[in-house]
């Protein structure tokens, strides 16, 4: 399950580093190039993980400047799920997002969309009379592999 279009996210990023004076090759051009590709989120260790097995040879402290300035420039979101593991993933112009059910054996991250469950979101922040900018909902439990 994709969320927004990975070429069109890769290419705002590359045109947005470009355009803040930032330099879109090395370490922050792998980044965005693997990020652009994943459909949810990944920590700093993970990525640097993915990048060394691709062959590239980033290492962790450039990962996460890379990652910190994108999360600065609005192109990522650090996503917290309170293991104490900043992970990141790719922010979709227009909004779109997902959420993520969690395995609490092997910490398996499965990203969901579910339209009738923004609905009622939408409706309770409503019913509360409270402006709803964002929302973020988490599924802890096991996963069919686990189970």
């Amino acid at each position: 399950m994709a969320h927004g279009s990975a070429s069109d996210w890769e290419t705002t990023a590359r045109a947005a580093l470009t355009e803040g004076g930032h330099r879109g090759g090395g370490a922050r051009g792998a980044v965005v190039s693997l990020l652009g590709r994943q459909d949810c989120c990944l920590s700093a260790q993970e990525i640097t993980r993915e990048l060394h097995e691709a062959g590239t040879d980033v290492g962790i402290a450039s990962v996460y400047r890379a990652l910190e300035l994108l999360h600065g420039m609005g192109l990522v979101q650090r996503v917290e799920f309170g293991e104490g593991v900043a992970r990141f993933e790719r922010v979709v112009p227009g909004g779109e997002h997902h959420h993520h059910a969690i395995c609490d054996r092997c910490g398996r991250v499965t990203p969901f969309e579910d339209e009738r469950l923004e609905t009622e979101l939408e409706r309770l922040a409503g019913r509360l009379k409270h402006s709803m900018r964002g929302h973020d909902l988490v599924i802890r439990g096991a996963c069919p592999r686990c189970r």
